[in-house]
């Protein structure tokens, strides 16, 4: 006997899952973040910056998949705590450009030890997180190509 609710299933929904697994993730980050004075989306900002050194507002926006709203408080807290100093584009005062500081470039040596230690709470083979990567930034990068449309 077909059920036609199957698709409504807990168990049978794709969201689920990655929505849980991000909850437990973002969790064992915490302690991990809270030793450098971080909640986990200043972190992803701080990886963007240790990264790029100097990006505007819109690509660090782009880049993490947040909106401008939730991106303005968490470059003020970094600036407030030093790690970044923000400035309007000479070229285009629209713009605000994020540079890292020398409190933030530290702040990176000190952040060393969060990936190792996130990597062996889980005990994925190289392969399964391979496939588990490409998975995830196969969907991102739909995404992406989504909102460069519009």
């Amino acid at each position: 006997m077909d059920d036609k609710y199957a698709a409504l299933r807990l168990k049978n929904q794709l969201c689920f899952p990655l929505y849980a697994v991000s909850n437990m993730i973002t969790r064992k980050y915490k302690p991990l973040l809270d030793k450098l004075d971080l909640t986990y989306t200043q972190y992803i900002v701080m990886m963007v910056l240790w990264e790029e050194k100097q990006v505007n507002e819109k690509f660090l926006c782009e880049a993490l998949f947040l909106k401008s709203n939730t991106v303005t408080p968490l470059l003020q807290k970094l600036e407030a705590k030093g790690y970044i100093a923000k400035a309007k584009d000479t070229s285009d005062e629209r713009n605000l450009v994020i540079t890292l500081t020398e409190a933030g470039k530290k702040l990176q040596e000190d952040a060393l030890c969060v990936p190792e230690a996130i990597a062996q709470e889980y005990h994925l083979t190289l392969e399964e997180a391979m496939g588990l990567y490409q998975v995830l930034y196969k969907m991102l990068d739909q995404e992406r190509a989504k909102n460069t449309e519009k």
